[in-house]
């Protein structure tokens, strides 16, 4: 399913996916969304541009193999779990502070970071899968 107008307009819808599952992913803090669903939507644009365009366009976009994607993201999970271990607390357990960003006052948490390490393991593993379904079916 390689049609021209496919082709044309996979690459923006792959882009429109991608920054709306960041908006899920940030969203999902305080609403319904997160890391997991975010990471879904953005596997999603990801094999729409796979069948539109084939792997190695999928691949070069990503700039890293889709499993290292998915390593940082549990890295980045698991660091936001062992910061709880410093301040005396249960593992996972949620931590807040206050980040000065160009002037303004922003919040941060350990929560948000595991929710982009989940998105980051869910977006890899998921594309990982999806790419190799895509070449072994054009192989």
């Amino acid at each position: 399913m390689r049609t021209l107008i496919f082709r044309t307009t996979a690459p923006y819808l792959t882009a429109l996916m991608v920054l709306f599952s960041i908006f899920v992913l940030l969203r999902g803090h305080n609403e319904p969304g997160g890391g997991f669903i975010g990471g879904l939507i953005a596997a999603s644009a990801f094999a729409i541009y796979g069948i539109a365009c084939g792997v190695s366009p999928v691949r070069r976009a990503l700039y890293f193999h889709p499993m290292a994607i998915s390593a940082f993201g549990l890295l980045v999970s698991a660091t936001s779990g062992v910061v709880s271990l410093f301040f005396d607390v249960p593992f996972l357990t949620g931590l807040w502070t206050t980040i000065d960003l160009l002037g303004l006052p922003v919040d941060f948490s350990t929560v948000i970071l595991f929710d982009i390490g989940v998105y980051f393991v869910v977006l890899g593993s998921i594309t990982s899968i999806a790419l190799a379904l895509e070449e072994r079916e054009h192989a």
